[in-house]
């Protein structure tokens, strides 16, 4: 039986270069503020992010040749333009303090870059049997065929430590949970009174270090996927050392003691976690929360 799917990969267009969110003119006054505070207190984290970003399109540049249009490179760059709207969008929400808005993108980032890596590591052929019963009429319906090819990556989400440590917050905070929707419209809340707002877009500098640290470690695994998915990539010596350079920058950035950042830590037999850091403002006394 002839497994190679029929179809001609064509040429894959990617974007000249990312660039971060500029300043929303026009915005409401407190969205203004937050851009202008996430400049100035996480620049330094946001030029990292852009870094990765655009080493990601240089990758997709080098593999546009027509000797590297394989299924497989069809395949892990399907779902990598999706993880690359969800990291960008995320970033642009991120600053303009829609924060709650980032969450739902965090996850479906993770989601779908567990895919690549699962892909990549041994279930292409996955990918190419589905590929080769799809894209064809389907009579019972007069419609042409876009089989959904159901496929979730769990064991790669619960195994691999970098997506594991964003996934599992970023879904039960996605989630209805009462005490996630508390942290996000009410953080200033305590045991005498609630202090819900509603669609406030005041800057936090607390969630911003969250989201931010998020998407820096997916920017950085999405990278990693890549690198490592050569030779369907080619991957030349020198996006080789800046993959290596830019992984030990975001890794030596995200474990930062003073940073706010989630921990996944066990109370007798429940799963929580404990927010470090978490303050409105630079100037703010830091304070832990347990969810």
């Amino acid at each position: 039986m002839n497994n190679v799917p029929p179809q001609r990969v064509s040429a894959i267009h990617a974007p000249e270069a990312y660039v971060l969110p500029t300043r929303p003119e026009g915005a409401p006054a407190s969205v203004l503020d937050a851009f202008r505070q996430t400049q100035f207190l996480l620049g330094g984290e946001l030029e990292l992010f852009a870094r990765a970003m655009n080493l990601q399109l240089q990758l997709g540049r080098d593999a546009s040749p027509s000797k590297y249009r394989t299924h497989s490179l069809a395949a892990l760059t399907a779902l990598w333009s999706r993880s690359y709207f969800y990291l960008t969008d995320a970033m642009l929400l991120l600053t303009r303090a829609s924060y709650p808005s980032t969450l739902p993108l965090v996850r479906a980032a993770c989601e779908v870059i567990a895919a690549e890596e699962a892909l990549r590591a041994g279930d292409m052929d996955q990918h190419q049997l589905w590929l080769l019963d799809t894209l064809k009429p389907n009579e019972t319906f007069k419609a042409f065929e876009f089989d959904l090819g159901r496929y979730f990556a769990g064991e790669v989400l619960a195994s691999d430590p970098m997506l594991r440590a964003v996934y599992r917050p970023a879904s039960d905070l996605g989630r209805p949970n009462f005490g996630a929707s508390l942290l996000q419209v009410a953080p200033e809340s305590n045991n005498v009174r609630l202090a819900i707002s509603f669609a406030d877009t005041s800057f936090h500098l607390g969630w911003a270090e969250i989201g931010l640290g998020w998407l820096l470690t997916l920017a950085a695994r999405q990278l990693r996927v890549l690198v490592e998915a050569a030779p369907v990539f080619p991957v030349s010596d020198e996006a080789r050392a800046a993959f290596n350079d830019l992984h030990r920058e975001i890794g030596k950035t995200i474990v930062r003691i003073d940073r706010c950042h989630i921990e996944e830590v066990e109370e007798g037999n429940m799963r929580r976690y404990l927010v470090h850091n978490f303050r409105r403002t630079a100037s703010a006394a830091p304070k832990k929360i347990i969810l």
